[in-house]
């Protein structure tokens, strides 16, 4: 089909403003993946503007590699990450099924309860004066217990579980199978793109996890990499940032942007790795609850 001029016009236009666009949204990312890999030198040279480095160099990377504060830190994300992930997935799905389960008693109560959770929120002291209460402060478990589990995951994991089909449950029971074998054998087997997608989001909030280690964790070696690489970027004198990243930028002759940008470039590449291994699962798991009947 022959374009008209008006057509022509109009999408030359589209291409010119979306390409703009494009290139003011990924410049930042450009530019911090640049800078992380620039010869400290031509850094210094060049006074920060740079586009196409002459020197490439990993000497920030190495350097921050070979800290005791930036693995502390790392191995505090990565525990969060993995461990927090699959405590909340076991427990988001566990009573996820149950609810979905019409034989559960007191189940439109318990429902009740979680809705009131997403519309109400308690504020800080609450969750601080419980965390304190059960002697979590200072505690890396306080990063997690508190947000084991979310309502809204529940309830978009227990609409899942409802397109399971009871004849396959009583079908296993009939064979000799428990509550939870069937639960484990035959339900999360079942689940897996439901299980891929909110496993993702729950490791992409662990792994940025930073406000609650703020308020509940005093030892700097307890520090997630999130709060350490957020004091590096607010407090360029290191001073008040804590020893930890003050460790990480006040040593060698190396530019504390170089280092910030390689610091914000290992923050983020374990979830750019994760999630193509898991796209076509959280393709199908985000569609979780869109269609009924």
């Amino acid at each position: 089909m022959k374009l008209s001029l008006g057509d022509r016009i109009f999408d030359t236009t589209n291409i010119i403003v979306l390409g703009m666009i494009a290139i003011i949204t990924l410049y930042p990312l450009y530019y911090v993946f640049v800078v992380s890999f620039t010869d400290p030198a031509e850094y210094i040279q060049k006074q920060g503007f740079i586009l196409f480095p002459e020197n490439w160099t990993l000497a920030s990377y190495k350097y921050l590699l070979s800290t005791s504060a930036f693995k502390n830190a790392t191995m505090v994300s990565v525990f969060l990450a993995t461990v927090g992930t699959a405590l909340s997935l076991v427990v988001t799905a566990a009573m996820a099924y149950g609810l979905s389960r019409k034989r559960l008693q007191g189940r439109r109560i318990i429902m009740l309860m979680i809705l009131i959770t997403l519309l109400f929120s308690p504020g800080l002291i609450p969750p601080y004066l419980l965390v304190r209460d059960l002697g979590l402060i200072n505690s890396i478990w306080s990063l997690i217990i508190p947000v084991l589990t979310s309502g809204w995951y529940v309830i978009l994991m227990k609409s899942f579980f409802d397109s399971i089909p009871v004849e396959l449950e009583e079908s296993a029971v009939i064979d000799g199978s428990t509550d939870i074998g069937v639960f484990f054998r035959i339900v999360l087997p079942l689940s897996l793109p439901a299980l891929a997608a909110f496993g993702l989001f729950y490791a992409v909030a662990y792994w940025n996890t930073f406000f609650h280690a703020v308020l509940y964790i005093n030892d700097h070696a307890k520090w997630p990499l999130q709060l350490v690489l957020r004091n590096m970027l607010i407090d360029s004198s290191t001073q008040a940032g804590g020893s930890a990243a003050a460790e990480m930028m006040s040593e060698q002759n190396i530019p504390a942007e170089t280092l910030k940008m390689a610091a914000v470039v290992i923050a983020t590449l374990p979830i750019l790795c994760v999630y193509p291994f898991l796209q076509k699962h959280f393709a199908k798991g985000v569609m979780l609850g869109s269609v009924k009947g």
